[in-house]
């Protein structure tokens, strides 16, 4: 024990020296900081920023998140040629595994295919689910399809650098305010429906809380009659119990797209006049949707056809309204299958 007692002191010793050298370090470093950034407290334009005078109000920076996000990247050619991979690919697969899509009606829009004289489209659908965007982005026929802009909720989608660029690199959405009317998003998106750019607008400007849907807003109405671009009504049947609003995770389902007839604005036509004929053939493939085309037609003559917003009850009343609103399309679906038209050959 005494003769170790002579090598554990050396070692002490050199431990001592160390941990004064590393103290020493830390100290050195400490006081070149503390010189840097009294340097820099010290240091004027251009290693700061100007002073500003004494009286002259420094502008405000200007927002680059909401609805002054920029998504011009996302049509440039290069963007384009990504999102056909990602829309042809994942999301295809996407859709086609939680909504299994039946869509009708595209051959209401051949005669507008083929009309040289038009440009942009206004597809104005309900809304039920985030994966409306999607869907539509694999429903919506060509020639439309290859440039089609989605208006998408600027508080919701671009309140953040990252998911904004992926909504607007992998959708083409574009953002617009739900709340107020926003000259700059309405500038551009009739800039787009000039340069022959087709613009998903969802009219209740958002999601349906109850499976109902909402009353429209005339935001599609105004851009069609400011740029005489038409109005294809679409109806989505089916989302809303896929991953409607408030559920935390998505489960497969059934989904109906049917595109109406295009609208044009009359001559006589104002924007709250335009938004009441879009709700109405909405509506009207509502009705469609749960019944047939002539059935549809009879109740909307007669005025029998359902409301899109429902009845005018709360809480759990409208629930129930919902529930037998659908059990009695179902059992028009069973009537429709089982019908057998008369052979004439």
């Amino acid at each position: 024990m005494a003769n170790n007692y002579p090598a554990f002191k050396s070692r002490s010793a050199a431990a001592r020296r160390v941990l004064q050298r590393g103290a020493r370090g830390i100290a050195g470093v400490e006081k070149a900081a503390s010189k840097g950034v009294a340097f820099w407290r010290r240091a004027g334009f251009p290693f700061r920023a100007p002073s500003v005078p004494r009286g002259v109000s420094v502008p405000p920076k200007e927002p680059h998140l909401g609805a002054y996000f920029d998504t011009s990247f996302a049509r440039k050619p290069a963007a384009r040629a990504v999102r056909r991979i990602l829309v042809a690919g994942p999301v295809t697969g996407m859709v086609k595994f939680l909504a299994r899509p039946k869509v009708e009606g595209i051959d209401r829009l051949s005669d507008l295919a083929k009309r040289t004289d038009v440009g942009g489209v206004i597809f104005a659908p309900n809304h039920h689910s985030h994966i409306d965007t999607p869907l539509m982005t694999t429903a919506v026929p060509s020639p439309w399809n290859d440039r089609l802009v989605v208006a998408a909720a600027a508080d919701y989608f671009f309140d953040k650098r990252t998911k904004g660029t992926i909504a607007a690199l992998a959708l083409n959405a574009f953002p617009i305010d739900r709340e107020t009317t926003s000259r700059k998003s309405s500038d551009e998106l009739r800039a787009l429906l000039a340069r022959d750019w087709s613009v998903v607008i969802y009219p209740e400007g958002g999601r349906s809380p109850d499976g109902w849907g909402q009353d429209f807003k005339a935001g599609a109405a105004y851009l069609s009659i400011k740029t005489g671009s038409p109005v294809v009504p679409v109806f989505i049947d089916g989302t809303g119990s896929i991953f409607g609003k408030g559920m935390k995770r998505p489960r497969r389902g059934h989904v109906r797209v049917i595109f109406g007839a295009p609208l044009f604005p009359e001559e006589n036509d104002n924007t709250r006049r335009f938004n009441e004929r879009i709700e109405k053939a909405v509506t009207l493939l509502g009705d469609e949707s749960l019944t047939d085309f002539w059935t549809s037609r009879q109740r909307a003559a007669a005025g029998r056809s359902t409301a899109l917003t429902g009845p005018e009850y709360s809480g759990w009343r409208r629930q129930w309204s919902l529930y037998e609103h659908r059990k009695l399309g179902a059992a028009g679906q069973r009537r429709r299958q089982k019908r057998r038209w008369p052979n004439l050959g």
